[in-house]
């Protein structure tokens, strides 16, 4: 039955009270030709079948927990404990806001804290920041911050055309209206040896992503020592799963690591909200945006938490501030803290491997299939490239249509010189069997 918070004497009571005889003299004072017209609404439906007629259109959604899911392009379908959400639902932390008074928030404060010191450990740079919004912002304040680094005196920046494109995207929105030259991206194109080149005494950055956005496994040494020879910096944006297999990108030299931390215990959520991730190297932490926490004694030598470094308008002088808009999200980075904290560094290393090899296990498979063929032969993580026999799109409207299976990311709307070119992700959730499907599906569609 629904449910009617007072009872036909209890309004009558309050109508009493307040002099009028119905509630539709309530509404006498608002003119007659400026008040809401009758709405014309279904009957009125019982707790139980509203519940039941939600629950039908949520099932119509696609739901990563009954289709295989090979889409990746940034935002991936892992696993996550449940211990992740059991702390993030609890009232403490669920509806905290930012900790400004440490003498009450020292849980949420310990909590960023523990979140920074395993972003440090996991990307090997000297400190990390309390999050950003996203990946993509996340590239685009470490832009701000080299040219903030450089003072002006350098307006160049170097972007890998394998970062994802939707970062540097965001990263040339924020660079409008400025006299900056960015460089490097015209062509999926241009390698290693190509940025290289473009690195000059004008260039205050340069970008790239590790794995890359095709999933490539690149070692970036030697572009790291010819960008600090020009001095310049050199941010690597990083897949942070990965990096529980891979080495980390404080052995390329980097200067600024960012990325997105969505894989780190977030579900997809339709696309939010996510996490960014920045860490750099003690010279540059006074150039770091967002917030820092910090560890200390108190007057009684018991360990405390605080605020350490707050880089915003709001807390220092409008001209010292290194950003006005960025924010940390709080939540998320506890749930990647949670992820961390649950799986270990062992157990990081294991679900790495476990992508690592599903994928390579489907790239070898695919490989013999009649009219595809993969597009690389770089070492790869758990994303790669295959060329299709028919256009990405009518052969993920198949598989979607006829197998129930998400297909891979069509390269060709952000590089349309991979026009049929098929970006594939495999994680831990892709069992042998939805592989084997998968494979199967594809044949079956290119001979369609």
């Amino acid at each position: 039955m629904a449910y009617i918070p007072h009872s036909e004497d209890e309004r009558r009571e309050m109508l009493t009270a307040i002099g009028i005889q119905d509630l539709d003299d309530l509404y006498q004072a608002v003119p007659e030709a400026v008040r809401f017209p009758d709405l014309d609404l279904p009957p009125a439906l019982s707790e139980m079948e509203v519940m039941d007629e939600l629950q039908a259109l949520a099932e119509a959604n696609l739901d990563m927990g009954h289709t295989a899911c090979f889409l990746g392009a940034g935002a991936y379908n892992h696993f996550i404990p449940s211990v992740v959400d059991h702390v993030l639902r609890r009232n403490e932390f669920y509806t905290a806001y930012t900790p400004y008074q440490p003498e009450v928030s020292q849980g949420t404060l310990q909590a960023i804290f523990e979140y920074q010191s395993l972003i440090s450990n996991l990307t090997g740079m000297d400190v990390a920041n309390a999050s950003l919004y996203d990946g993509a912002t996340a590239l685009a304040e470490a832009v701000s911050m080299a040219l903030n680094h450089h003072r002006g005196k350098r307006a160049g920046i170097v972007f890998s055309p394998a970062i994802h494109p939707h970062y540097r995207a965001v990263a040339r929105t924020y660079l409008r209206g400025m006299d900056v030259r960015i460089a490097g991206d015209e062509s999926s194109e241009v390698d290693l040896l190509g940025l290289t080149g473009l690195v000059d005494q004008e260039t205050a950055l340069v970008a790239v992503q590790y794995p890359d956005f095709f999933g490539r496994i690149e070692d970036f040494t030697s572009l790291g020592e010819a960008v600090h020879v020009a001095g310049s910096l050199l941010c690597v944006v990083v897949n942070p799963l990965a990096l529980g297999l891979l080495k980390p990108p404080s052995e390329f030299g980097a200067d600024i690591v960012v990325g997105e931390g969505q894989s780190l215990g977030i579900p997809l959520s339709y696309g939010g909200p996510y996490l960014g991730l920045m860490a750099t190297t003690t010279p540059l932490v006074r150039k770091m945006p967002g917030r820092l926490v910090g560890e200390t004694l108190d007057t009684r030598g018991q360990r405390g938490y605080v605020l350490t470094l707050t880089p915003r308008e709001q807390h220092i002088r409008r001209e010292k501030a290194t950003s006005n808009i960025c924010t940390n999200q709080g939540l998320m980075a506890l749930a990647a803290l949670t992820y961390l904290s649950a799986l270990g560094k062992n157990g990081l290393r294991t679900v790495a491997e476990l992508c690592y090899h599903k994928a390579h296990y489907a790239s070898a498979k695919i490989a013999k299939l009649g009219g595809y063929e993969l597009w690389s032969g770089t070492p790869f993580f758990h994303e790669f490239v295959v060329r299709c026999p028919r256009p990405v799109s009518e052969i993920n409207t198949a598989l979607m249509d006829e197998y129930d299976i998400l297909g891979g990311y069509d390269l060709g709307l952000a590089y349309p010189e991979l026009e049929r070119h098929m970006l594939i992700a495999v994680t831990e959730r892709n069992a042998s069997d939805d592989i084997d499907d998968f494979v199967a599906a594809l044949q079956e569609v290119a001979n369609a």
